[in-house]
């Protein structure tokens, strides 16, 4: 009786199976960051907890929704990046910055064609067969506006991995969790009343969801919507919702200001102060829905009105990648090319008729032939102007350093102080004292003296480092001294100047 018993379960479907296992898909994306946060290359980051980010960055979006808005990119990152440097405070900010922005980006899941994420389940059906299913589904999605910006905004699955529960009954929970937080509050446990604060605001923004897209959807179009008994039906019980919650959330944030204005404890009056922006937060938000709600009737039938006298629907676009190109790749060559032959058939613009009438049939025909010739005229020769690489260096510069680096016989300067002077005419000038000086540091005396050169310069090493900030190494001393030739020889005293004063 007992194993009959138990293999009747086993072949029967289990739903709450199949959710237990839908809650652990969803939460597959942000254990996969903390497996893949080697692959940021050269960051290091093993001090990062990538679920901790995620997590912190699912919320700061849920918090920042809107009807009409989301939150931002860039503020999503820098106030991920403010928890990043907490978790590693050793660390630069940019790379802070680089880690909030990786996160961000795998929970959109950028890089896929349609960034979402897809878990394989089983589930057994009434006939005792199991079958296996995709579950496909998406944390964070970019939503535009009109004014062409772009803004995140956080799924259903999303907020339940914040609340740890899936496709839970929007209004039951939200009754639930306000019943918790006013015992918590009543009890003084505050810390516990906040974790429950936090997950009821969260259900008031999933509540306010469920009702954005059942308006866009109307947008889109409204035979997709039943307004006849759904959504009417909705609309009385958000109604409803909202004057229950309001009453509720009023008096619990009376008892919360009490508990804060009367709290003796530092911790226990910034906990209070923290339910008090959390309860505050549940209020607007309600007071929006409300607002979203009262308009919901009149945006009905603005887009009744508007899609009645707007024309049939066209036809949709052929999607050339997912419809023609993926499925053409896993085909044989053989059976590919009739697909692409029709598809081409198909596509292409018919080519017209070069003659459509009997007139220009006949005025063809009686067109004189022209003369077909082999050649096809004289063939222009182009002028073609060799122009060379514009100068580097100008006359001016030229001239302005010829004048600095000209020393007089028997003048011994330092190198520092010719390229300070340069650099008052620029850059250029002093790279070019700078290339004078550093020949004059192994001058070609023989090369001089067979010119007939009365003197030459040269630059010898002295105590000290360079004082430029352009130019390293040691200081030189740049002087000119008298060259004498004696039958094309340098003579003993062929350098009059052989030693200077350092």
């Amino acid at each position: 009786m007992r194993t009959e018993s138990a293999e009747s379960s086993v072949n029967m479907p289990d739903d709450g199976l199949v959710r237990r296992v839908k809650a652990l898909a969803c939460t597959a994306p942000l254990q996969a960051l903390e497996d893949n946060k080697g692959s940021l290359g050269r960051l290091d980051a093993q001090p990062y907890h990538m679920v901790e980010l995620a997590l912190h960055t699912i919320d700061q979006v849920a918090m920042a929704m809107d009807f009409d808005t989301g939150a931002e990119h860039a503020k999503v990152i820098e106030q991920v990046s403010h928890f990043a440097g907490i978790q590693a405070p050793e660390r630069p900010e940019d790379e802070h910055h680089a880690v909030a922005e990786w996160v961000l980006h795998k929970l959109i899941n950028i890089g896929t064609l349609d960034r979402g994420f897809t878990w394989t389940y089983g589930r057994v059906e009434g006939d005792g067969d199991y079958k296996r299913y995709d579950f496909a589904f998406k944390l964070l999605v970019e939503q535009s506006t009109s004014d062409g910006r772009v803004y995140l905004r956080v799924t259903d699955e999303a907020i339940n991995v914040l609340v740890g529960a899936l496709d839970t009954d929007v209004e039951s929970a939200q009754v639930a969790a306000e019943y918790k937080l006013e015992y918590l509050i009543s009890h003084g446990r505050l810390e516990h009343a906040k974790l429950a604060a936090e997950q009821a605001r969260y259900r008031t923004v999933q509540y306010g969801e469920y009702l954005r897209q059942y308006l866009d959807a109307t947008q889109r179009d409204v035979r997709t919507v039943d307004w006849e008994q759904q959504v009417p039906t909705l609309l009385e019980q958000a109604l409803e919702h909202i004057e229950a919650r309001y009453r509720h959330e009023s008096a619990i944030l009376t008892n919360i200001t009490e508990n804060r204005d009367s709290a003796r404890d530092a911790r226990s009056k910034q906990q209070a102060a923290g339910l008090v922006d959390i309860v505050r937060d549940c209020i607007h938000r309600h007071m929006q829905l409300q607002t979203r709600l009262q308009g919901a009737g009149a945006l009905f039938r603005k887009e009744q009105d508007r899609q009645q006298f707007s024309g049939s629907p066209q036809r949709a676009a052929i999607d050339v990648f997912n419809q023609l190109l993926v499925p053409l790749l896993s085909m044989p060559t053989g059976a590919a090319v009739a697909p692409v032959a029709d598809f081409f058939r198909f596509g292409v613009a018919p080519d017209p008729p070069a003659v459509t009438s009997l007139n220009t049939l006949v005025g063809r025909l009686l067109t004189v032939r022209a003369e077909n010739t082999v050649y096809a005229g004289a063939v222009p020769v182009p002028e073609v102007r060799q122009e060379g690489d514009a100068p580097r260096f100008s006359e001016e510069e030229y001239r302005i350093a010829g004048h600095l680096i000209d020393l007089a016989l028997d003048e011994a300067r330092p190198l520092s102080t010719l390229l300070t002077e340069a650099r008052a005419y620029g850059p250029t000038v002093e790279r070019l004292v700078l290339h004078d000086a550093m020949h004059a540091f192994s001058p070609a005396l023989s090369e001089a003296v067979l010119r007939g050169d009365s003197s030459v310069l040269i630059a010898v090493p002295t105590i000290g480092d360079l004082d430029s900030p352009h130019v390293e190494g040691d200081e030189l001393l740049v002087s000119r001294v008298r060259l004498a030739a004696s039958g094309g020889e340098l003579g003993d005293d062929s350098l009059q100047n052989e030693e200077f004063d350092e």
